[in-house]
């Protein structure tokens, strides 16, 4: 359990790692938002007008604890699809030379795949000679990422998303060591700015309403509540609401789903990745679920459905999630 707590809420890499290898093609069934939450978003990133120039080198800090000197960043190998989304909307995803199976956006379709969340290949990743790659904290094994260090190669390991707070420090960690501050300034800028915009218009309702985040994968028989530290919390309360999991007390990141646990969450919306959703057959499947259907969430087959790949990314898209979000928490209906 320790192992898929740290995936689920390390990085969004291995969430969608396990999406890739664990659901099948089943489509939605069923009525109600999850047949356009998945299309709430267009799956490219915008990136910042003009194209910046690095000023290399450059020696930073590395979330692991030790400093990084970056001389060029020609080829930039990012082993997570949020740090590639990243590069990609500071201007320089022309620099980028491979991707994580999580960098499931347009832009980054081409590339060649290098890593599967904790599966990175060192072997792939040094035969694309690059100058410099991005990790988080949760990148491994540890192996593949000492051998590609051992061949004197600049790993920056960059912390990981759990929250709207932290969107900020990681566009600015990326930018500064591709040499980009000022792009990563005007980013950063961007990026509040929008989500801000997003936020005033959030409903406010006299009662808000409950949201539980479901971990779903029905091909694996995985089916996890969310709780305290899943890394939805955040973003269901910038949505108006209240994380229905964390405030019914489950201290876990996450817990198997148990009728007790969601009648005493008792939410009323569901909160789930689109790939998720498919697995159990959509809605039809979801409210199958023992428990789902007692809920008053699953009584109105209220369902908020995110694109796997953006949901707990917390970037330079999370205002066009958040959109996603209320839209469909409040309107029934996508953005």
């Amino acid at each position: 359990m320790r192992r898929l707590r740290t995936r689920l809420t390390g990085a969004l890499l291995a969430v969608l790692a396990l999406t890739t290898a664990g659901c099948g093609g089943a489509s939605p069934a069923g009525t109600g938002a999850q047949s356009t939450g998945a299309k709430a978003e267009a799956n490219r990133v915008e990136p910042l007008a003009g194209k910046p120039d690095p000023d290399l080198p450059v020696t930073v800090r590395s979330a692991d604890g030790g400093k990084v000197t970056v001389g060029k960043a020609d080829r930039v190998v990012p082993l997570s699809g949020s740090l590639g989304e990243l590069v990609f909307t500071l201007g320089l995803g022309d620099r980028v030379v491979a991707r994580d199976i999580t960098a499931t956006f347009a832009q980054a379709a081409k590339l060649p795949v290098v890593t599967r969340g904790h599966d990175v290949s060192a072997e792939s990743v040094l035969s694309l000679r690059p100058d410099l790659v991005l990790a988080e904290t949760t990148t491994g094994p540890a192996e593949a990422m000492d051998q590609i260090r051992a061949a004197g190669i600049p790993v920056l390991v960059v912390a990981p998303a759990r929250g709207l707070e932290d969107v900020d420090p990681r566009i600015e960690a990326v930018a500064a060591a591709l040499g980009v501050p000022s792009a990563g300034k005007a980013l950063t800028d961007r990026t509040e700015r929008r989500i801000a915009a997003v936020r005033k218009g959030v409903p406010h309702e006299e009662e808000k309403p409950r949201v539980a985040f479901l971990y779903l994968r029905g091909s694996a028989s995985v089916y996890l509540i969310g709780g305290k530290g899943s890394g939805a919390t955040s973003l269901i309360e910038a949505a108006g609401g209240v994380d229905a999991g964390a405030e019914s007390g489950l201290a876990k990141d996450f817990t198997t789903i148990t009728s007790e646990a969601l009648v005493k969450a008792a939410p009323d919306a569901i909160l789930v990745m689109s790939k998720g959703l498919e697995s159990v057959g959509g809605v039809d499947g979801l409210v199958k679920i023992p428990g789902i259907a007692e809920t008053p969430a699953g009584a109105d087959r209220r369902i908020v459905s995110i694109e796997d790949g953006a949901l707990l990314s917390y970037g330079p898209r999370t205002d066009q999630v958040l959109k996603s979000v209320v839209a469909q928490l409040y309107e029934g209906d996508a953005a």
